[in-house]
Formats: structure tokens, sequence, C-alpha cells
């Protein structure tokens, strides 16, 4: 019987796929069959299969599309604008005032931007945590990718944050054919009280929502917590009930010993993002990746927002998390670069609750893949595949990005955004967007 042609099929590839006990592994020669948006094969053999789209791959390495598990893409229009600074400083002086002049054109421009940066670096997903959200979900639809939005909220915006949180979760579930899922979005335990914290644990409860929060940013944070508290930022959590829901949590570098029971104990599933680069910059701890995942705890890999981290790069965040792991653990058996792949991949797909979905190359999983070309001179010898992909590869040997079966960039070319006009009008922006002179702060950073 003679198959239908595919819609895309993918030859000569090595294609990095996971075992049944998750172990990275490397098919070479291999082909991938996608149909309807999802991976109908990865063979040896496809002798007399036609296909609407053909990719020659040779000399490349096919990967799940990597997933940024925590940013803020507006904030792209803010990379540079407050270096060398401390957290308060940062927050305070620069961010927080200059945020309070954004209009829904900057954040357009500021995420179409972020959307063009991350497609020419293979992520194909991003959880997205920052202000009118309706906005950046049109730039999601637009570019392309799969996203994982919420509309952050303060306590010091009454009741309304909240409730336009919930608006904009129930309203824009599901859109983009499928590729936008959303979550409730509290800022973080020291600027949401904890009656609005439990609230949006039961919202999230009954309308089926994942929440996405920062919490134990820095060790200081969670110091500070316990002098006002007598709880740590994760205890609060706890207390809330938000434990009890689908958590994501953004950094957790402050999460200490005590706080490590409490998470083992969270009846919903809690998962931690962490973006190395940015903890470097305010001289942060490192999030305790190894023991959260002896209990269990899916840690995904982030870049936060351009404006502290100066870039979107995952390929970055995950050679740092495998470096700075290994100082911080006095161990350079940990974290592998087998370990870090599984965290970039399958462990990040889990952390932004897609982990059925996405994150492997396997029949039956959407077709999220990138193409990444290893002929260029810093990635060879290849001796070890894991560790030339982790250690040696950049960000910018990636060729071809596709989601859901749709190239959204070829040969290092950009299918679905106009960048230089984006770049232009933003340069036009940035003298209004970056005036401080009015005085006027969106929130104040007083942990």
């Amino acid at each position: 019987m003679t198959q239908s042609p595919a819609d895309l099929l993918i030859t000569g590839c090595t294609a990095l796929v996971h075992d049944g006990q998750e172990e990275i592994e490397f098919f070479e020669n291999a082909s991938i069959v996608v149909r309807d948006g999802v991976i109908d094969a990865i063979t040896d053999d496809v002798r007399g299969l036609d296909a609407v789209e053909h990719i020659d791959a040779r000399g490349q390495v096919a990967m799940p599309g990597f997933i940024n598990c925590h940013t803020h893409s507006p904030m792209v229009a803010l990379r540079g604008i407050a270096e060398d600074l401390p957290a308060e400083e940062w927050f305070n002086d620069y961010i927080w005032p200059i945020e309070s002049n954004l209009t829904e054109k900057d954040v357009e421009l500021g995420a179409r931007l972020a959307c063009a940066e991350m497609i020419r670096a293979g992520v194909t997903c991003f959880a997205d945590h920052y202000f009118s959200m309706g906005t950046v979900a049109a730039v999601t639809a637009e570019s392309g990718l799969r996203a994982h939005l919420g509309q952050a909220f303060f306590s010091s915006q009454g009741a309304q944050g909240r409730e336009r949180s919930l608006e904009f979760a129930l309203r824009y579930r599901g859109g983009a054919d499928g590729r936008i899922t959303t979550a409730l979005a509290p800022h973080a335990p020291y600027t949401v009280d904890d009656a609005d914290l439990a609230a949006t644990a039961e919202l999230a409860r009954e309308h089926g929502l994942p929440v996405h929060l920062h919490a134990s940013e820095s060790r200081d944070q969670t110091d500070n917590s316990l002098a006002r508290h007598g709880l740590t930022p994760i205890e609060v959590l706890e207390r809330t009930g938000l434990l009890d829901t689908e958590l994501l949590i953004a950094h957790g570098t402050g999460i200490i010993d005590r706080d490590l029971p409490v998470l083992e104990r969270a009846t919903g599933q809690v998962a931690v993002a962490t973006a190395p680069r940015g903890y470097l910059k305010f001289a942060w701890d490192p999030t305790p990746v190894r023991a959260l995942r002896e209990i269990g705890v899916p840690v995904g890999l982030a870049t936060d927002g351009a404006a502290s981290n100066n870039s979107l790069d995952i390929w970055e965040s995950m050679a740092l998390t495998s470096l700075v792991q290994k100082s911080a653990e006095g161990d350079p058996r940990w974290l592998t670069s087998r370990q870090a792949l599984h965290h970039a991949t399958l462990q990040s797909a889990r952390a932004v609750g897609l982990g059925e979905r996405i994150g492997s190359l396997a029949r039956g999983r959407r077709a999220d893949i990138i193409l990444v070309d290893l002929t260029g001179p810093h990635t060879q010898p290849v001796h070890d595949l894991a560790a030339t992909l982790v250690h040696s590869a950049r960000s910018s040997d990636v060729r071809t990005t596709i989601v859901d079966g749709r190239v959204l960039m070829r040969n290092r070319q950009l299918l679905t955004l106009d960048l230089p006009s984006t770049v232009r009008e933003l340069g036009e922006r940035l003298p209004a967007l970056v005036d401080r002179g009015h005085g006027r702060r969106i929130q104040e950073y007083d942990t």
C-alpha cells in the first residue's frame, strides 16, 4: 500500500533521542517524518516516501526545540539599560521607573524582537511573565512559536490585577492553533500578599490553570522573609496553597535545606526554572539543581529577561548550568553534558507542563525540531557529541527551526518575522521609553 506524502521529511541527520530510561542517545543517518504537525516516524529507511517539503540535513544534528522556561520577552527593549548594579538598585532606579512608560506598542515590538532572537537560537517554546500579554499572544501567533503565557500582577494593583491575570489566562488558553498555554502569574511573595496568593491558588484549582511566579530568587530574599515572617518564600507558597497547584517557580537560588522537604511533600506538580547568567551578574548563588533533582523537582533552563541577562541565548544557559553546577558542587562529574541536554529538552518541557507533547523526538510528539550545523571549525573534531553540543556549539549554529511541523527559519533566514523593520521602529521609540525623569515606579523592590 502506497503511503500518502508526508508534510515534511528531514533526511541524513543525527537525531538526539531519549531511550526508555530517558538517557540521551544519538541515532545516526536518521530521517524524521512529519505529518499534521506531529512526528510520525524516526527511521533509517524512507525509500519510496514522498513529502511536500524536504530538508537535506547531512552534517547536522536534529534536536528537540529548546524551551526557555522563564523570560520577559518585551524586556529585550531594555537590554543593557542597567548594568553592574545590585538587584534593589536595578529594579528601583531603572527597571520599574522605565516600565511605567511601557505602551502596548513597546510590548509588541519588544516581543517581536525577542521572538526573532529565540527562533534564531533554536528556542521553539518560551514561558513569558509580563504585562500586556494579549499583545504578546498576538506576536506569538504571528511568529509561529509555542508559548506559555501569564499576565503578571502585584497586590498593589488591588483585586483588578488578579482578575486581569485570570481573564487573560482563560481567554487565550489554547490560542494560536493550540500553541499557547496560559498561567496565572502573581509576581512574587514579596510583591503579592498572602491573601492574593491564596486566592490565586483557589482560582488555579477552580479553572485548571497552572501558576508561574518568582520565588526565593536570592538568598537575601529568603533571609529577609525569615526575619519578617518566620517563613521562607517556599514555606509561604505552602501556607497559601500554591504548592498544591501546578507551579513554575522562577529562579529558586534562595532555596535552602529546610525548603527541600516542603517541596518534596507538595501535592502539586512543582518545577523550577534556572537562569544562571543573571545570577552571576547579580552575584547570587546558583539554583540548587542537584538537591531539587534528588527530590523529584524538574529544573528547566531559562534566560530571564534580556534586561538582566542581556541575552535570550538558551545555549549559553545550558553550558553555564553545567559549569556553574560543577563549581557549586565541587564535583566535575555533575552536571554532565548529557544531563545538561536532558535539562534543556525533556526537563524543560515538563517544567512548563508540556512534557507529554514536546521535549523529545519521538513518534506522536509535536514536531518542534531544530537542526544544528556542526561543520564549523569550533565544533570539529567531534569526539563526544553531547559535549560538542553543550560546550562547543553556539546558538548561531542553529540552521533551521521548526514548530508544529512549520519551518520558522531555514538556513538562518527568518520566515515569519520582519526583523529589520522591528529594530528600526523600536529604535525610534527608545527615547520616550527609557525616560526616568517623571519619578514614577510600577512597584517598590523591598524584600
